[in-house]
């Protein structure tokens, strides 16, 4: 089983600000969301195939607790309410797909993947990408 838990600082970042105009945030919103999101501290606890994720900005800190296979309750990018459930698409990758819990907006789901020494995030809105690029501190 891969082991995700560490401390990760993020490298890069592709299509962020896409990603929240996909998803409807207004462009002065979008602004003050790519400059606090552009060095988050990401946490990660794994015990077998329960994961705690805690991301850090200057603005936000998100917290979401999930095993894979079970639904859970988390959040959207831009902060809507959603059910979500994690799988293993590979080896090495857990795949969530998110089904907002009211209201309509795009299909949105989230991916992490390792791959050597890096983590690979990714985000999708419809068929806007996101990738986020982290290596272990």
């Amino acid at each position: 089983m891969p082991n995700f838990e560490g401390t990760w600082k993020m490298k890069d970042s592709q299509n962020f600000e896409e990603l929240l105009k996909a998803l409807g945030v207004n462009a002065m919103l979008r602004k003050v969301a790519v400059a606090a999101a552009s060095k988050p501290h990401v946490e990660i606890k794994q015990s077998g195939e329960h994961f705690y994720i805690k991301t850090s900005t200057t603005v936000r800190t998100t917290e979401i607790n999930f095993t894979i296979g079970e639904e859970f309750n988390e959040e959207t990018v831009d902060g809507r309410k959603c059910k979500s459930l994690a799988t293993w698409e590979t080896e090495n990758k857990i795949y969530c797909k998110q089904t907002l819990v009211s209201g309509n907006g795009p299909k949105t789901f989230w991916s992490r993947e390792l791959k050597g020494d890096e983590l690979i995030l990714i985000f999708g809105a419809n068929d806007v990408v996101c990738t986020r690029i982290y290596v272990r501190v």
